[in-house]
């Protein structure tokens, strides 16, 4: 019989060790307590329980069903559903309503601008800003000025048919002539232009340069901007007279645009969007304050 003392498995305190030692301790051998395992064999027989019941095993294409026949995007849809349901009415009678009306209904008005606040969140934040700020090619949508112009129904026309954008005949249209890239002026001309430009945005004293540049500008831009370069509307040519510029009005910035010129493009949201999400984007618009 060996000695317990010299036994590497021996009890301690009343409980047995594994055998194992290490650095002069040893392992007990003592079991788990009832309790702990009765709630791990219980959430054991729960997860499977739950995996039957519910979707919850991965297969190549989807997941198991389960039973209930439940899962978080039927639950989804079918809250979306109650909530299309609970807003139909107010939906159809914006869509019915002449977007240059919503204003004269307080609670179409309401939930138009609402509607619109969220779908620009999601469909043009990503150019216009945020808080439709704008940026560098990006018009800022909360001045009041607006290179197409700004009430309603022509903020609804912008969005609906969108900028420069192909696949709509009837999207807004204007090109300015690269007057530099083209060869249309040579490369003092186009200083003297820009040095015009600068002038009459009250950004330059008159120079000689600018002198010069009254007459390139007379030639070869009245027709677009206006004889005063206060711009067109009709035709989305820019006040050139102010200090709001789209893509900086500083002179070399300037010269840039004459030189190359710009071609912005927008999307027609209207191919996209259902026409009441496109009104309340211009009602929207127009509440933020620049609207005319």
């Amino acid at each position: 019989m060996s000695n317990p003392k010299q036994d590497p498995k021996f009890d301690v305190d009343g409980v047995p060790t594994t055998g194992h030692e290490w650095d002069g301790i040893r392992e007990y051998d003592k079991p788990l307590p009832r309790w702990w395992l009765y709630l791990l064999f219980g959430t054991i027989v729960w997860a499977i329980g739950y995996c039957i019941v519910y979707p919850a095993i991965p297969l190549w294409q989807g997941a198991t069903r389960g039973t209930s026949g439940w899962s978080s995007r039927g639950q989804l849809a079918a809250e979306m559903k109650a909530v299309d349901a609970r807003r139909a009415d107010i939906l159809a009678a914006i869509e019915a309503t002449p977007v240059e009306q919503i204003p004269q209904n307080e609670k179409l008005m309401s939930f138009a601008i609402e509607g619109g606040r969220s779908a620009f969140k999601v469909y043009c934040a990503q150019c216009h800003g945020s808080g439709a700020q704008g940026g560098k090619g990006y018009p800022n949508l909360n001045d009041d000025d607006w290179l197409w112009g700004g009430d309603l129904a022509t903020i609804h026309q912008t969005i609906q048919h969108g900028i420069r954008f192909e696949a709509d005949e009837n999207t807004r249209l204007s090109m300015m002539p690269a007057f530099g890239r083209d060869g249309l002026l040579d490369a003092q001309q186009l200083r003297d232009v820009t040095a015009y430009v600068r002038v009459i945005s009250k950004q330059d004293a008159p120079s000689a340069a600018s002198r010069r540049g009254a007459k390139v500008f007379a030639d070869n831009c009245v027709s677009c901007h206006g004889e005063t370069g206060q711009g067109d509307r009709t035709q989305g040519a820019p006040n050139l007279t102010d200090a709001i510029w789209l893509y900086g009005g500083d002179t070399e910035s300037i010269l840039e645009t004459v030189t190359n010129s710009r071609f912005g493009v927008m999307p027609a949201w209207g191919g996209r969007l259902e026409p009441v999400t496109v009104k309340q984007l211009a009602v929207y618009v127009h509440s933020l304050g620049g609207g005319e």
